[in-house]
């Protein structure tokens, strides 16, 4: 089964996120709501075949995989 392509979209989400630290500053700079942001990035974790945050802190913070990605 072919995988849904990474779309620019996603990668400006992932890129406020990675600048933020925080889905809900991302989402508010981004002027949209949380959930939709947090769907996109699991849709993108997916289609990487990856994890990208590592989600067991208070931060959204970056694995080395979603560091590569966001060219960080």
């Amino acid at each position: 089964m072919m995988r849904p392509p990474v779309t620019f979209k996603q990668l400006i989400m992932l890129d406020a996120i990675a600048e933020t630290g925080s889905f809900r500053k991302a989402a508010d700079r981004l002027a949209i709501s949380q959930p939709p942001l947090s769907i996109q990035m699991k849709k993108l974790e997916q289609t990487i075949g990856a994890d990208l945050f590592d989600r067991s802190g208070r931060q959204a913070m970056l694995t080395p995989t979603g560091e590569l990605l966001a060219g960080q």
